[in-house]
């Protein structure tokens, strides 16, 4: 097999701070380039491919070396196994940007990671690739997928998100769903993305996520925090579809962590 490359943004160790894995130490690896534009979006230094990555040598310490980009899967796994100390970590997060814009690199590395950690293979995806997502299915073992509700990200997607889901259904692999929540999202675009959830499967769980100071900067300085009533009536709504309905905000930023 010839030695594919990837673009990475960064890998470090940390705290899981938002979904289904909340409080779970992770090995993160964030690669680099995004073809969505959310206008809430704090992570736009991924949206583009980058000449260099950052490489934390001590699990947790911060302690960044720049590499240069792209990366080989062999040295990839080298940095990875030097994280990866006993009983450390809980799984590994496949983050970005978008991963699955990698997915060729992925089908190749992500079985040569699972036989060299052990550890479990999350990922971390905007839920609208469901071809490239069919291309490493058989290596995760946890999905968290966004729905981006038009009034709030600008993106619009929900075939995409239908047949995404549908995948993971027939796959049987486990998947949750995070929407960004703000001031101005529209109720029923809340009902849409319920009903779409429910018609694949009302045992996945949705977490809303609200926008908070803290999730700041975002290309759009006129998105801001849902007020608790809104909060509390939207879960109330939704809760009408599913009974897996759950707010959790950013709380990696709550406690300071990248």
């Amino acid at each position: 097999m010839s030695a594919l490359t990837a673009n990475l943004i960064e890998i470090f160790s940390a705290i899981q701070g938002e979904g289904l894995n909340v409080g779970t130490r992770q090995i993160f690896v964030r690669f680099g380039g995004c073809d969505l534009r959310c206008a809430y979006c704090d992570s736009q230094h991924t949206w583009q491919k980058q000449p260099t990555c950052e490489i934390e040598q001590t699990p947790g310490e911060r302690d960044f070396v720049t590499h240069d980009n792209p990366i080989e899967s062999s040295q990839l796994l080298s940095w990875i196994d030097r994280q990866n100390r006993p009983h450390l970590h809980d799984s590994i997060s496949i983050t970005g940007g978008e991963p699955l814009l990698h997915a060729a690199f992925l089908a190749q590395f992500l079985p040569q990671v699972k036989a060299l950690t052990h550890l479990p293979i999350y990922l971390e995806t905007g839920g609208h690739r469901p071809g490239q997502l069919m291309q490493i299915l058989p290596y995760l073992d946890s999905i968290g997928m966004d729905i981006k509700l038009p009034s709030v990200s600008g993106e619009t997607h929900w075939e995409k998100h239908r047949e995404f889901l549908q995948v993971c259904q027939d796959a049987d692999v486990d998947v949750f769903v995070k929407i960004i929540i703000s001031q101005t999202t529209d109720p029923t675009e809340l009902q849409q993305a319920a009903r779409l959830v429910a018609d694949v499967s009302d045992r996945i769980i949705i977490f809303l996520q609200p926008m908070t100071a803290l999730a700041q900067p975002h290309t759009n300085p006129n998105l801001t925090a849902p007020m608790p009533a809104q909060v509390l009536a939207w879960q109330t709504l939704m809760k009408e579809y599913l009974p897996q309905i759950r707010v959790i905000p950013q709380t990696h930023k709550m406690i300071g962590q990248l």
